[in-house]
């Protein structure tokens, strides 16, 4: 049985499943063209510090030697989990906001530094929401859901259809995971990243509109990342529950 938030939940992780798995538009393979003519036009030095930083920040990611987070809190209501996950996304947007419009301001060179702070922010998120949700982050398996969850936001459409697929069913999946961390194909990850930086957060580098874009954009992204870090979650705590559910029947 579920509670009525759980049913509003519910009805809307299954909207979002179906979002996150549709097929790519017409719109979703022009945007990839479009980003593919302007990853064309930067410069490779700029191409390099991108992913530099990305490789730098998922390898950071994984031996947890940058992340710290509270303990993570079990026994709670769904409700009363996400009124909490709802107000670190709200507290993370303002901020990450505010950092956009610093460093857009700035020129180009400040709003390219910019680039790792931004990943920090995100994946500082990240890892609130998931011990929120009660999920230890010390765990290496939890680190790649966390990954994948990230990965599942910045990605063209058939990539998220990839990664819905991996993280459904995580509980079971996990359990046949290496043990090795650096069997995990981070190289990957990190280029699929790199491919798809949002066309708008690359305007952020344009002299003159970059603090407006820094703004908006960062707002926009942050909000993006913590709503499908919320239903990513529900994915997990509605298969844990109907599981729980199964065995005491």
């Amino acid at each position: 049985m579920y509670t009525p938030y759980e049913e509003t939940a519910r009805a809307e992780l299954m909207r979002w499943q179906q979002k996150m798995d549709k097929r790519p538009n017409f719109i979703d393979r022009t945007s990839k063209r479009v980003q593919d003519k302007l990853n064309g036009i930067i410069p490779d030095k700029i191409h390099q510090i991108i992913t530099a930083t990305i490789k730098q920040t998922m390898r950071g990611v994984l031996s947890g030697a940058e992340y710290t987070t509270s303990t993570p809190v079990r026994q709670r209501t769904l409700e009363d989990i996400e009124a909490e996950v709802k107000r670190r996304i709200n507290f993370y947007k303002k901020a990450g906001a505010a950092e956009g419009g610093i460093t857009g301001a700035g020129g180009f060179w400040l709003a390219l530094a910019e680039f790792p702070v931004l990943i920090g922010i995100k994946m500082k998120l990240l890892f609130e929401i998931a011990a929120l949700y009660g999920y230890p982050v010390d765990d290496y398996r939890e680190r790649l859901f966390i990954l994948h969850v990230f990965q599942l936001t910045f990605s063209s459409q058939k990539g998220r259809r990839d990664v819905l697929e991996q993280i459904t069913g995580w509980q079971a999946k996990s359990k046949a995971l290496p043990e090795d961390i650096h069997q995990f194909d981070w190289k990957t990850f990190q280029q699929e990243y790199r491919d798809y930086i949002d066309l708008a957060k690359m305007a952020q580098l344009i002299p003159g509109i970059g603090a407006a874009v820094g703004i908006i954009v960062n707002y926009r992204l942050l909000n993006q990342l913590g709503a499908n870090a919320m239903n990513a979650y529900r994915l997990r705590w509605f298969e844990e529950k109907h599981t729980l559910i199964s065995v005491t029947r």
